[in-house]
């Protein structure tokens, strides 16, 4: 693989990135709700997935996922609904944390890890994606692994660094706004979270 096609890929997968997803929004509520350092269980979880995902892909799990149909659609729904239940708790928590003079307890850094990787694994046409733009840098004519690893891990790095500035902002967010002010942002975040895994879920389903 050139540098030339390599940065072409980055340039293709920041153009991706510039549009948040559902684990941006996870992301962002997670670090405003738990703090920046705690919500990097959140990143790590959905980086793990990730990195299933993308092995998946380079064994050609993508093609059996488009073959069954009936399990494509039951995953991607269930998926919806983990996304629709998170924004939901997301919204119920902001009323308990600041409409009382007791503060929400702060999520264990298990159960952080578990919402980012669930809600990135939960996405199975993120196998088919991978699968569908790795061969856009790769040659025949080389061996596909080793490419395949640097097209990976160039993705969960790029991916890694948004994920920290959302966190980041997040976290930013908590301390300069005020309790009123960041309830409100929670319940704006819940909500972003919802719409954005039905307009995910609707959209699969037109496709």
């Amino acid at each position: 693989m050139t540098i030339e096609t390599w940065a072409l890929y980055v340039g293709t997968v920041l153009l991706f990135m510039c549009t948040p997803g559902p684990s941006h929004l996870l992301m962002l509520s997670a670090s405003t709700s738990n703090g920046f350092k705690r919500s990097l269980a959140t990143a790590a979880g959905d980086l793990t997935a990730n990195a299933i995902q993308i092995v998946l892909a380079g064994l050609g799990l993508a093609a059996a996922l488009n073959a069954s149909k009936y399990g494509f659609t039951i995953i991607k729904w269930l998926g919806v609904s983990y996304l629709v239940w998170l924004g939901t708790r997301q919204i119920i928590n902001s009323f308990k944390a600041h409409g009382s003079a007791t503060p929400a307890k702060r999520a264990s850094l298990k159960a952080l890890w578990a919402r980012g990787f669930i809600t990135s694994a939960a996405n199975p046409k993120a196998v088919v994606f991978f699968a569908a733009l790795f061969p856009q840098f790769l040659s025949s004519t080389h061996s596909l692994f080793p490419h395949i690893l640097v097209l990976g891990f160039t993705y969960i790095v790029i991916d890694g660094i948004f994920l920290s500035a959302y966190g980041k902002g997040g976290s930013w967010l908590a301390t300069k706004l005020s309790n009123k002010t960041q309830a409100w942002v929670e319940k704006a975040s819940g909500a972003g979270m919802i719409g954005a895994a039905l307009l995910l879920g609707f959209k699969s389903q037109r496709s």
